[in-house]
């Protein structure tokens, strides 16, 4: 069930706002960059951390557009707050991440639009609660996005143990996938010059993807990605079909997707048939009629 449809011209928005965005991250391997220079070390990611809050920006504004009503907004800030308020649970003790769980079954349930809208309100939020705004902020609204996006596109017809194993799956690669690309927006200018883990400006892509992956697993992918990932999957294993089936009950009781329509009620009318224990035709004390039948 969708609660918020993804028309054709959205579907597009968001396709190019995405590779828009992946192009923040990725920038680097492609046009040289010098992080020696201390002086010119923050000027290149400032221009696209000016650009990515306009990128979600566009996006939300896109997706709200296409129809998104009362129940739907409703139930994103329910949702939003709840992670918000799940993430200092566990963030900051070796990787524990509880935001994601929420985060893919709600995608799931609700679709890749909804998905996409809570994960960047969800990481902003927890951001304000936790005093976490800084340049990262809008790095991991986009990735909070993206698994979202990417949980509402699985294949819709599982049910039971397959579809609680193709989430729990789907957990891990995110959260692999989530450190690898926060690790991505400041690699290139973190690392000093003249090591096995630095970028080096200039060097084939295939030669700094290399020294990203090694940088990756010695900082991040045996630790806090592997603690968010079995904390993800063993969530979803563990609180999944539950908190999916509360999901859909929701989802069903709200209606969401159904028309709203008003209508006048039919106005009184006189009977004529008696079956009423009254005699035919002769108003009885205390009935209503229109002006018309005055």
């Amino acid at each position: 069930m969708s609660v918020l449809r993804v028309a054709p011209r959205t579907a597009v928005v968001l396709t190019l706002a995405s590779a828009a965005a992946l192009a923040t991250f990725t920038w680097p391997f492609f046009v040289p960059a010098h992080p020696e220079t201390t002086a010119r070390t923050g000027e290149a990611p400032l221009v696209f951390i000016v650009m990515l809050p306009v990128l979600v920006a566009l996006v939300l504004a896109e997706l709200t557009s296409g129809g998104i009503d009362s129940k739907a907004l409703a139930m994103l800030g329910v949702l939003a707050a709840v992670n918000a308020a799940l993430r200092p649970l566990g963030a900051g003790t070796a990787g524990i991440e509880t935001v994601f769980f929420l985060l893919v079954l709600a995608g799931r349930v609700f679709g890749p639009g909804f998905g996409f809208l809570l994960g960047a309100t969800s990481l902003f939020a927890s951001a304000l609660l936790t005093a976490g705004v800084g340049p990262w902020l809008p790095f991991q609204m986009l990735c909070a996005s993206w698994i979202g996006l990417g949980a509402g596109l699985l294949p819709a017809r599982l049910r039971g143990r397959a579809e609680t194993a193709v989430l729990a799956g789907y957990g891990v690669l995110a959260a692999y996938g989530y450190g690898l690309l926060m690790n991505l927006w400041f690699w290139p200018f973190s690392v000093g010059a003249d090591t096995q883990l630095s970028y080096v400006a200039g060097a084939p892509v295939l030669e700094n993807l290399h020294r990203l992956a090694l940088f990756t697993a010695v900082t991040s992918t045996f630790g806090w990605d592997t603690g968010r990932a079995i904390t993800t999957a063993v969530a979803i294993v563990l609180a999944g079909p539950a908190v999916l089936a509360a999901l859909r009950r929701a989802a069903r009781r709200a209606a969401f997707g159904a028309p709203v329509t008003f209508a006048a009620p039919d106005p009184p009318r006189l009977r004529a048939d008696g079956d009423d224990g009254t005699t035919p035709g002769i108003p009885q004390s205390g009935t209503q009629y229109p002006p018309s039948v005055r």
